[in-house]
């Protein structure tokens, strides 16, 4: 009778370390996959980060840049710019649409927003002290305005599903799709 209990305890004894191993080797493991998680992190965020150079970098091996276009005279580089205008259905009606990687958000004017859609201000959600400017001047975001654009395309259309902020003091004609969504949607429009 003392020899069973013996064993029984022996036996309690065993399955309390292999339960106490597996919970470790678990904890390891989980250990190991948090440390493999903060990894992807701080290689993540100094990925996105710009390159910092400092000024005793040595500059090596310069080469010129190559030309994809014909260079303009001297004092007209900035004819050469030029403007990412596409179609896109809105509203079921072909609309430009501006896609701008030097905007920082996604806008359309006032104006020309009533052209498109004369019931525009009940479709509009509100926006909190948000303040922008533009090169020139002090911007004035009225509301958000939620569309949805088409890009149409012989083998399939593409939906974007975007919020536009309506600018009071805004005179283009025509939609400006910002860094905002471009880099949301992921469209790389160097050309």
């Amino acid at each position: 009778d003392h020899n069973e209990k013996k064993e029984e305890s022996d036996s309690e004894k065993e399955t309390e370390e292999s339960e106490t191993s597996e919970s470790d080797q678990i904890n390891l493991i989980n250990a190991q996959i948090n440390n493999i998680d903060l990894i992807y992190e701080v290689l993540d965020v100094n990925s996105s980060l710009p390159q910092v150079g400092t000024s005793d970098t040595s500059l090596t091996n310069i080469q010129d840049a190559k030309l994809y276009r014909t260079k303009p005279e001297k004092g007209m580089g900035y004819t050469a710019g030029k403007s990412s205008i596409s179609i896109f259905m809105v509203e079921n009606q072909e609309e430009k649409v501006n896609l701008d990687i030097g905007v920082y958000c996604t806008c359309v004017g006032k104006i020309y927003l009533k052209t498109i859609l004369p019931n525009w201000e009940e479709k509009l959600i509100p926006i909190q002290g948000l303040k922008f400017s533009s090169a020139s001047e002090s911007m004035k975001p009225l509301r958000i305005i939620y569309l949805t654009l088409i890009f149409p395309h012989p083998s399939q259309c593409i939906r974007l599903k975007v919020e536009f902020l309506v600018m009071e003091n805004f005179t283009s004609n025509h939609f400006i799709l910002g860094n905002d969504y471009l880099s949301i949607y992921d469209i790389d429009i160097s050309n």
